[in-house]
């Protein structure tokens, strides 16, 4: 006779057991159907009678090809960091962080916002959390420029449209704009430039405690299927605008006029890519296209690659949220500093690759 704490357990692993079994299937599903759009893609095209003979026929099949395969990425990779994201929360971020000595503690800084699951904006109510907890402020900054630039979205996208040199040079150079300008903010002394009501909680400051909480798998898989719901479900209409504009770059835009516009040989290509996408807004799903049509095009992957991490890490929204933080002086070195870092990235991508 089994007890009834036994009898929890077994019905606890029967459940865990259905859930991995629908992650099995689906993965198996997803393989099928990622291995198969270009087949897809130019099937649609010949179903509707439509040839690859024109430039709008071609920009056509680069939409119908692109839209799925980067929803099919995306939608994989918010999954898994859903699952990982169990793991992670801000309070153990925090946690994590306090005290940490300058050096050190931007380098934990920019490394935990790979992995923590907060865009450009989402990341300034978690920069207060920080200062309050007794985090540098350069610390608090190494973080908010990693989080949305170097989020493993923009990674896995990047892994899967240019492979691992790209994606890696990438990380390790957004690695090093986050830690050297959080670094440099630091050294400017700069708190008094954050608003009054900032530094009245950072004289409040509080300890933060880490919590352990006990997950089921069930549950952790869950989290990721809510990861993919909402934030698939935010920006699906940015990744068919993105790709949209992609394709139309892909199919109307001549070669000669992108490799002079933003070509290596071009040497204000990089500081103008990085002025043009400060004022646009969009994430790595969204821009990710873009980037993929200009390179098509014989722009410059370092210029391309500079533009991406200004509309990413410099966006006009966070400027907004953030000047209710900071004051004008402070916006103006965070900007300044990350705009320099990103511009010196894309003359490194630019002269390696």
């Amino acid at each position: 006779m089994q007890s009834p704490e036994q009898q929890l357990r077994k019905a606890d692993g029967r459940e865990s057991l259905k859930w991995i079994s629908a992650v099995l299937a689906a993965s198996l599903l997803w393989m099928a159907l990622y291995s198969n759009l270009e087949w897809f893609a130019a099937l649609s095209l010949q179903v509707a009678g439509i040839t690859r003979a024109n430039r709008f026929r071609e920009a056509l099949f680069f939409f119908i090809y692109e839209v799925p395969k980067v929803l099919l990425l995306l939608t994989a990779v918010v999954f898994v960091m859903g699952v990982v994201h169990t793991f992670i929360s801000a309070e153990r971020t925090r946690a994590l962080l306090s005290g940490k000595r300058t050096g050190v503690g931007n380098i934990m800084a920019a490394a935990l916002g790979i992995v923590t699951p907060f865009c450009s904006c989402s990341a300034v109510p978690l920069f207060i959390g920080f200062l309050q907890a007794g985090v540098p402020l350069g610390v608090t900054f190494s973080f908010l420029i990693s989080a949305p630039m170097i989020n493993e979205v923009a990674l896995a996208l990047l892994f899967g449209m240019f492979g691992w040199k790209v994606a890696l040079l990438y990380s390790g150079m957004g690695l090093a704009v986050a830690i050297i300008a959080g670094i440099v903010i630091g050294k400017l002394k700069m708190e008094r430039f954050l608003e009054e009501w900032v530094q009245k909680l950072q004289e409040k400051s509080v300890s933060p405690e880490m919590e352990v909480e006990v997950m089921s798998t069930p549950f952790r898989i869950q989290e990721g299927v809510r990861h993919v719901r909402e934030i698939v479900g935010k920006v699906w209409l940015y990744i068919v605008l993105g790709v949209g504009l992609g394709a139309g770059i892909h199919g109307y835009v001549p070669e000669n006029f992108m490799a002079a516009l933003m070509g290596k040989s071009v040497w204000w290509s990089v500081p103008v890519a990085v002025l043009i996408g400060v004022p646009m807004y969009s994430n790595a799903a969204g821009i990710l296209p873009v980037v993929q049509a200009l390179l098509g095009k014989g722009a410059a992957l370092g210029t391309v690659m500079a533009f991406m991490m200004s509309v990413i890490a410099l966006s006009a929204p966070e400027m907004i949220i953030l000047r209710k933080v900071l004051k004008p002086q402070l916006i103006a070195v965070f900007a300044g500093v990350v705009a320099a870092g990103i511009v010196g990235v894309g003359y490194v991508f630019n002269l390696v690759l």
